[in-house]
């Protein structure tokens, strides 16, 4: 099981969920994996891992993860890019402007995204590299506040 993910949802190492669990121990295990090739990946292109941090942070407050906000917003440290975790911050140029603006509207609203929303990290300056690999970080991270809501209700039913 993924340390972050038990930890968020509240998973006592002895519980009958943590059993349960265990039972799926390979998707959990993807999920870490996947969680450390979107924050800190080798080659991180364009979005270094401080912003990838401050972004995944803020896309955890999005969804009311304060904790997973917090735990993000650590890894981006005292970089200054790590502004970007606040939800007050709307950035101090275009390209930042751009990406904090998509970020938002994709994590919390991700039908309303259009072609036109890329065509504006274009004309940012954003890569299509770079796009690509915000839209997974964006989509990781609201999966992973996904997984931890689920397995908050499982432990309360259990």
């Amino acid at each position: 099981m993924s340390d972050l993910v038990s930890r968020m949802a509240g998973i006592e190492p002895d519980s009958v969920l943590a059993r349960v669990v265990a039972k799926r121990g390979d998707i959990f295990a993807l999920t870490e994996k996947t969680m450390q090739a979107a924050l800190t990946p080798v080659e991180p292109g364009g979005l270094p891992n401080a912003l990838r941090a401050a972004l995944a942070s803020r896309v955890a407050r999005l969804n009311g993860e304060v904790a997973m906000a917090d735990h993000f917003a650590s890894l981006a440290g005292d970089d200054p890019m790590a502004r970007i975790a606040d939800l007050d911050f709307r950035g101090d140029d275009a390209r930042s402007r751009a990406v904090i603006r998509h970020c938002d509207l994709v994590a919390a609203n991700p039908k309303a995204a259009t072609g036109g929303d890329i065509e504006a990290l274009r004309q940012a300056g954003v890569s299509e590299p770079d796009i690509v690999r915000l839209s997974e970080l964006v989509a990781f991270i609201s999966y992973q506040v996904r997984v931890v809501a689920g397995l908050r209700l499982m432990r309360e039913t259990l």
